[in-house]
């Protein structure tokens, strides 16, 4: 009896093993597209496929009722346009209570993103930081400080040095908007969220970036030791870390994409590429060259084409899937 029972033990470990490798990718679910499926579908697509991660941009409450029971795992986006209000305590109180709390046991939540991509410059920059400490506030009333990480998702702007990855700092631009925030992340033990797009690097000529790097395609390393633009970039952002006394703060990969129209090297056949080479990539455990040894995790953007997005074409082409359901690609994600 006690031999069976240690197999099954045995047994166990090893699915809860196999379970968390395969977490280390998750898909960015956007909504600014017509004729998309509903919530309930989404979720029932996102298990069809396997994908055990999600990020949302804003609080739905129908996404957030379909979520219930899935375990998938789930960045909630604070909305852009709530980032003033949140900055108060009772605000920040009442939007947990009302999208986080309730949903808490049923709901895995991961990571709340306060903010995405918000630059120095911007407005609403000089919210982030106290509307990060009023919902970390609300979450630690809640008792759920443990499960919810509360951090912003940055872009490669703020970077700046950015090859060889060793050399990345953050600007000086940036500096003090990011360095108390980093400080914040540092306190409780959470990640940056970072999103990563060597597609635009590739596309801006003035970089000069061979296709197979951008694509995990080049064969053996460059002179500094990297083999895809993705590592380059990620380590880039470790390196601005450490020069900021956060070597331990993880980055989280909250974007990474490539479209499949509008654009240079926007073709079908380099996003299935791209997509199917860094899935692979972020479940093995080589890590990158500055974080060596596990798994990278990391969120492609996005689950579908959403034709109503402003901006470039390309912002309109970077789905996995079509509005219909139809795989664009034909992808494992674990």
């Amino acid at each position: 009896m006690s031999a069976i029972l240690l197999l099954i033990g045995i047994l166990s470990s090893i699915g809860a093993l196999e379970f968390t490798a395969a977490q280390s990718v998750g898909v960015c679910y956007g909504v600014k597209g017509g004729n998309l499926p509903s919530r309930q579908e989404v979720v029932e697509l996102y298990k069809s496929n396997g994908i055990g991660r999600m990020r949302t941009y804003y609080p739905d409450e129908e996404a957030l009722q379909a979520l219930k029971g899935s375990d998938i795992e789930l960045i909630l986006d604070v909305a852009k346009e709530t980032l003033q209000s949140l900055t108060d305590s009772n605000a920040a109180s009442d939007w947990v209570n009302k999208y986080v709390t309730p949903y808490s046991q049923d709901v895995k939540f991961k990571y709340i993103a306060v903010g995405n991509e918000i630059h120095p410059g911007d407005n609403e920059a000089q919210y982030i930081l106290p509307a990060m400490q009023s919902i970390q506030n609300a979450i630690s009333s809640a008792n759920l400080q443990s499960q919810i990480k509360v951090s912003t998702a940055i872009d490669s702007s703020l970077i700046t040095n950015s090859y060889p990855p060793n050399n990345g700092a953050f600007s000086d631009q940036a500096s003090s908007y990011i360095q108390p925030i980093i400080n914040f992340l540092k306190n409780n033990g959470a990640p940056l969220l970072a999103n990563v797009y060597p597609y635009f690097a590739y596309a801006d000529p003035r970089n000069g970036i061979h296709l197979d790097y951008a694509l995990f395609n080049q064969q053996g390393n460059n002179d500094v030791g990297y083999q895809n633009l993705f590592d380059a970039m990620l380590d880039s952002i470790y390196a601005a870390l450490e020069k900021v006394d956060a070597s331990n703060v993880q980055v989280v990969v909250s974007e990474s994409g490539w479209p499949s129209a509008g654009g240079d090297g926007a073709t079908t056949e380099n996003a299935a590429t791209y997509y199917a080479n860094l899935i692979s990539h972020a479940n093995s455990e080589s890590g990158t060259p500055k974080r060596p040894g596990g798994p990278i995790e990391t969120y492609l953007f996005a689950m579908f084409d959403e034709n109503q997005k402003p901006g470039a074409e390309t912002e309109r082409n970077f789905g996995l899937f079509s509005p219909d359901k139809s795989p664009k690609y034909q992808l494992s994600f674990n």
